[in-house]
């Protein structure tokens, strides 16, 4: 019995450990760089996803703004639109194809991306493209000349990131954990159950062939 205990305590253990661990991969402190990867498509030719410098990712609850460079695709021609999208955070939140070169527009285009967070969790990833404010381009002329040179690359495209704080209290998340710790839990005591029934039948079926062997040499052999 004292080994059954010790077992279950171990797997007890295990469970909060790896919750534990779980939490602590996927949260955050302020100033964080948060990770992010980028790929772009141009036609029907998709690059693979690459992983961004840490200058040009979101830091964690910090509102800002960055130049993220645009690399020349592929069999570029300027005839048709190319698109990007993002993979933001441990968990990888997906952003949709976003159109960024050749989007109908007269305007520079900029990336507005909205972060949600609570406590040191990263929540979920939104973001559109934009004109790009002509206050901007006041301050800095040259973004919007290099961007309509054909035969200047990479082009660079300014992503704004907003950070929204959102209640530490998710009724709706905090059910699916509390849900799925209890399936666990009710998993490690069902096994626990059986094992320790298995090993009481067993005491029983044995105690009961004991006694059956001594009651059967208490009587004399009649002939």
């Amino acid at each position: 019995m004292e080994g059954l205990n010790c077992k279950f305590n171990i797997l007890l253990f295990s469970l909060v450990l790896i919750l534990s661990s779980s939490n602590l991969v996927n949260s955050h402190r302020p100033g964080d760089i948060v990770p992010m990867s980028r790929r772009g498509q141009y036609h029907s030719s998709r690059t693979v996803w690459h992983d961004m410098i840490g200058h040009h990712c979101p830091i964690f609850g910090v509102n800002r703004e960055v130049l993220i460079p645009i690399p020349k695709p592929t069999g570029y021609t300027g005839a048709d639109p190319y698109k990007i999208s993002f993979q933001v955070g441990r968990d990888k939140f997906y952003v949709p194809w976003l159109f960024v070169i050749n989007r109908k527009s007269s305007e520079v285009p900029m990336i507005d991306m909205h972060l949600r967070y609570s406590g040191s969790d990263l929540l979920g990833v939104t973001a559109k493209v934009l004109d790009m404010p002509h206050k901007y381009l006041e301050l800095h002329p040259d973004i919007a000349k290099h961007f309509w040179d054909s035969q200047n690359w990479p082009k660079h495209v300014l992503v704004r990131y907003t950070w929204e704080e959102q209640s530490e209290i998710d009724v709706a998340s905090g059910f699916y954990v509390l849900f799925g710790s209890a399936l666990v839990i009710s998993f490690i005591l069902s096994v626990y159950t059986l094992q320790s029934s298995k090993d009481r039948l067993a005491r029983f079926v044995k105690e009961s062939v004991a006694e059956s062997s001594m009651a059967g040499e208490g009587f004399a052999k009649v002939e």
